[in-house]
């Protein structure tokens, strides 16, 4: 049985990827975080996803130069790269699979040192830090956007968003999500903002379970009638909520932009500041010029500019986007084809 290594921070469209390869008789091993940030106790929704699909995992204590101070974090740099080192010489795949992220640059660059091919997948519109290096390493670089040097091959989508029909509901629903990890910014405006909110809409709220914070537990306090809080949901349950929304509030990273896009979503998106290349703005900017989002900035956001943007999402006329929809067939392929079937 031949043997492919995943590994990098975009793991929902890898892991549609993995479980296709894994059925189709390629054992899989997974390079990730088991905890989602520092100082955080709770397994993260990448290692419960993965291990859920019986994908054998491992905690990968890399560490990233862009916006590291902290020498502790730093110190994981080095460790990374034996880690990796370690992990290969041992599994000795037949390659690698990069879905962006710092994790992938220890292995995708350990992987070309040991003569492990290597095939990377860049998810946003713009190449970030790790994909403009590992790209010197690597046999392929799949694309979900035109633009860059490599073979367009779109996002891998969810079965689930693919399978899900949008149900009756007795009142429209508004999907909060802050991502995997949730949203500390924006879970504190919809706990203020709530009240208003639970007039027009019943809420289900996606918290997150950071242990630093304590968001969850807040969250699990709040009795009011139309409002429900969970910390994860799975990929059969968010798809559900994505099709049943009225209005999606959440960040705007690569992979829940394109399924807005696919899903022809009203939404308002709040990217993230402070990611590199300001890639959660341009991955927004694609649905508001599609008049399927509003763009709130995180410096402007509270309770008031939060109601008035979910006011004007309601008014848009959201567009199907014309995206790849058999994205993760085409990754399979071409695996299959640059490591050998």
């Amino acid at each position: 049985m031949k043997t492919i290594v995943f590994t990098g921070g975009h793991h929902t469209g890898a892991l549609e990827v993995a479980k296709r390869l894994k059925e189709r008789g390629w054992k899989i091993v997974w390079f990730g975080h088991k905890h989602s940030m520092w100082n955080d106790t709770s397994h993260s929704s990448e290692y419960k996803e993965v291990t859920e699909a019986g994908i054998e995992f491992h905690d990968l204590l890399a560490g990233k130069f862009h916006h590291t101070y902290n020498p502790l974090k730093l110190i994981r740099i080095p460790w990374g790269f034996i880690q990796a080192l370690c992990l290969l010489l041992i599994l000795k795949p037949h390659g690698i699979v990069s879905f962006g992220g710092y994790l992938a640059v220890p292995t995708v660059i350990m992987g070309w040192i040991m003569g492990i091919p290597s095939i990377t997948h860049e998810q946003t519109i713009t190449q970030g830090w790790a994909n403009k290096l590992i790209s010197r390493f690597v046999k392929k670089v799949a694309l979900t956007w035109p633009g860059n040097k490599g073979v367009v091959v779109g996002l891998p989508l969810r079965k689930e968003i693919l399978d899900a029909k949008k149900r009756d509901l007795n009142k429209p629903l508004l999907f909060v999500t802050g991502g995997k990890q949730g949203a500390v910014t924006i879970n504190r405006v919809i706990f203020e903002a709530l009240p208003k909110l639970l007039e027009k809409f019943d809420v289900l709220h996606q918290v997150g379970n950071n242990t630093e914070y304590g968001d969850w537990q807040t969250a699990q306090k709040i009795k009011l009638k139309g409002y429900k809080c969970v910390d994860f949901l799975n990929a059969r349950d968010q798809a559900q909520a994505l099709v049943d929304a009225e209005v999606v509030v959440g960040r705007s990273g690569a992979h829940i932009i394109y399924e807005l896009g696919f899903l022809a979503k009203k939404c308002v998106l709040i990217p993230i500041p402070w990611v590199s290349h300001n890639e959660q703005y341009l991955n927004a900017k694609l649905l508001e010029e599609t008049g399927n989002a509003i763009i709130l900035a995180q410096d402007k956001l509270n309770s008031s500019s939060f109601e008035t943007a979910i006011a004007q999402a309601q008014l848009l006329n959201p567009q199907k986007m014309a995206l790849v929809t058999d994205s993760s067939e085409r990754m399979v392929k071409l695996i299959e084809t640059e490591f050998g079937a």
